[in-house]
């Protein structure tokens, strides 16, 4: 009788991405491991700082708004410029994985999930009141580190939106043009841009 044919054991399946493994992962994280391991996702934005998943839910309507306007003005000043302008993005910096509000890119990230923390030109963060030390304090000196050359930061304090641009001196982010809503905000560096931060919120809802 013949025999049958020796059949292999099937390649064990990786398994598919997902949340349950931050249940179980105990080692310290990366953006690799991160990257590889959690779902991507149009939800709460999952980030890596200093071995730990940082995971933060979509701020308020404010902040979401004045995100995509901001975004798409600053986007046709910095393709004038030949820069590439993002939202809400993979940057990846050594170990860390950020995803700011605000990216401006020396390349097209086209085709790509992640871009180096090194293809940034400037960073921007819009502060809301549940993240204020991070957008204020914490970021600022992690991108500083970084060598990011520009950081800008959009406050909706009291939903009065200060735009105020920094630039890195020395290691140190120095202010280099801010104003508040009702005034103009004009910037030349990395490109030109001017803006009144009043036409970025809607009308408070009645």
């Amino acid at each position: 009788m013949a025999q049958a044919a020796f059949a292999p054991e099937p390649a064990p399946q990786r398994p598919e991405p997902s949340f349950d493994v931050l249940r179980w992962h105990d080692e310290p994280w990366t953006a690799r491991l991160a990257l590889d391991l959690l779902p991507e996702t149009n939800g709460p934005k999952v980030e890596v700082l200093s071995g730990s998943v940082i995971v933060t839910p979509h701020a308020g309507f404010d902040h979401q708004n004045v995100e995509l306007d901001l975004a798409y003005l600053l986007k046709q000043a910095a393709r004038r410029a030949g820069l590439w302008l993002y939202h809400e993005v993979n940057i990846v910096s050594g170990d860390d994985l950020f995803i700011p509000d605000i990216v401006v890119l020396r390349a097209s990230g086209g085709g790509r999930t992640t871009m180096k923390i090194s293809d940034a030109v400037l960073l921007g963060e819009i502060v809301s009141p549940g993240n204020r030390r991070k957008d204020v304090i914490d970021r600022p000196r992690e991108y500083a580190a970084a060598g990011v050359p520009f950081f800008l930061r959009v406050d909706l304090r009291n939903r009065v939106p200060t735009l105020a641009l920094y630039e890195l001196v020395d290691g140190d982010y120095r202010p280099l043009a801010a104003a508040a809503a009702g005034s103009t905000f004009t910037m030349v560096r990395p490109f030109d841009f001017s803006v009144d931060p009043a036409d970025l919120l809607d009308d408070e809802a009645s």
